[in-house]
């Protein structure tokens, strides 16, 4: 049981990686934050768009949530709340991305 809950919170650990490096990638490429508004000027941009999303989802999120706390004053149920919607997020786009990393290391990829 413990053995099994190391793997989950590496991998959420490793999903909030790839989130966070992703958006910053993102911002340093375009100079502004990452956020959920996809703009479609053609098919290549909304499919980057939404693929930018789903990766980088759990870090778009807690940005908000400690901007909304530190700024606005939002309850802690709130910021509580969007930790755990980050954290289940990051645990399967991390899962996803180990996977990745293994097959590519066993070379199926």
């Amino acid at each position: 049981m413990l053995f099994e809950l190391a793997i989950a919170a590496y991998a959420a650990a490793s999903g909030f990686v790839a989130a966070g490096v992703l958006a910053s990638f993102y911002q340093l490429v375009t100079d502004r934050p990452a956020r959920f508004a996809v703009e479609i000027e053609s098919f290549g941009k909304g499919v980057v768009g939404v693929l930018l999303c789903a990766i980088a989802g759990p870090f778009i999120i807690m940005r908000n949530a400690i901007r909304g706390r530190m700024l606005e004053r939002r309850p802690v149920g709130w910021l509580v709340a969007s930790t755990a919607i980050a954290t289940g997020w990051s645990l399967c786009s991390g899962v996803l991305v180990l996977q990745t990393v293994i097959a590519m290391r066993q070379g199926l990829i």
